[in-house]
């Protein structure tokens, strides 16, 4: 081929998602696969959810509401915000992507932390924007004072974290998020993805949205591919300044949500039987994982999240293989800098159950 690649974009690994259980069946033969690895719904999504996207689907060949009037409304009184602070993309990823595509220009930077949600890096490089990425201060922990400091220079336009952090599911305080914003350059917009809020516990989490008022360069990032279960339609929203939110719609594609993804989701934000039943399971299957998977003796830092991180002490690829042909899929997280580790999302109690036996048989170590 005489076209000319582009090398940056070439020098990036791609990203790879949760093997599918159709594909892993079909594969190696078997039946009865389990999926522990995309930190997905195991109640799946919500009934009054799906009828709301059936009844949606009768009208396919109209165009969506480009606005997502109703949804955004419906999140803004949520949230108790004005709608005109709330922004929806096809899915967290999208709005990533947008964001860096509004405010990160020439000479600017993006700052994020290794061993924190992949999309962030992948985004930026894709999209040829200058990335600095800087150590966790622990293990398991991103270090906020680090970011904090590197969040002065006025190249530093975004700044991306997750809390909790996929993959290692720890979290950092109020405290320490005030800190970042009160030292932060005001010019410097700071992007919290909290696509695992609802599961979060810990006394000291914060609910970043609860200090929009006080930081407007602070964006509150949620999904409904958790707690909601609708991940396969791909909803996501941002809780922005409106200042900031007018810059991003100028860009956002039209029509960047689908009709369905809309009316489920506004049927998914008011089933709070659901929302309970699901932080119920991954509250109990987290426990459970995290329980028993340290009584087989390997490291599981507390998680906030539907997941765990497991670090078996030797390289977690052959054990996520030898779990693969017992028909469990899990997560090996070599690409987050975690070689001897796999991130296991909280399933049934039998999915649960399942893959704690088949660790216990394959007598890992």
């Amino acid at each position: 081929m005489n076209v000319p690649l582009p090398e940056a974009i070439l020098r990036i690994s791609p990203y790879v998602p949760g093997k599918p259980v159709e594909e892993t069946e079909r594969e190696l033969g078997l039946t009865g696969v389990i999926k522990l690895a995309s930190n997905e719904n195991p109640l799946g999504p919500s009934p009054r959810a799906v009828e709301a996207g059936r009844r949606a689907l009768e009208r396919a060949h109209i165009y969506p509401d480009g606005a997502a009037y109703t949804l955004r409304h419906e999140l803004a009184a949520h949230h108790r915000v004005a709608p005109e602070e709330v922004v929806v993309g096809n899915g967290s990823n999208d709005l990533i992507d947008l964001f860096i595509r509004a405010f990160v220009h020439g000479d600017d930077e993006v700052l994020l932390s290794a061993g924190s949600f992949a999309i962030f890096k992948l985004a930026a490089l894709g999209l040829c924007r200058k990335v600095v990425e800087l150590p966790m201060a622990r293990r398991h922990y991103i270090d906020i004072e680090a970011i904090a400091r590197a969040s002065h220079t006025s190249k530093t336009r975004l700044v991306f974290l997750d809390n909790p952090v996929n993959p290692t599911g720890t979290h950092f305080g109020k405290t320490a998020l005030e800190r970042l914003m009160a030292e932060a350059n005001p010019s410097t917009i700071v992007v919290l993805d909290e696509a695992y809020f609802e599961f979060a516990t810990a006394a000291d989490y914060p609910d970043s949205s609860q200090l929009r008022a006080r930081y407007p360069n602070l964006v509150t990032l949620r999904t409904f591919s958790k707690i909601h279960g609708l991940a396969g339609l791909r909803l996501g929203y941002a809780l922005i300044d409106r200042e900031l939110a007018g810059v991003v719609n100028r860009i956002r594609p039209p029509f960047n949500v689908s009709a369905i993804a809309q009316a489920a989701g506004v049927a998914a934000l008011g089933d709070l039987a659901h929302q309970a039943r699901s932080r119920d399971v991954a509250a109990q299957g987290v426990a459970f994982l995290t329980r028993e998977l340290r009584g087989l003796g390997f490291d599981v830092p507390d998680s906030q999240g539907n997941f765990v991180l497991c670090d078996f002490g030797v390289p977690a690829k052959p054990v996520c293989d030898a779990l693969l042909h017992e028909g469990v899929i899990v997560r090996p997280i070599a690409n987050y800098g975690f070689p001897d580790a796999a991130r296991i999302s909280a399933g049934t109690p039998a999915e649960c159950e399942r893959l704690v036996a088949t660790l216990r048989r394959l007598a890992v170590r």
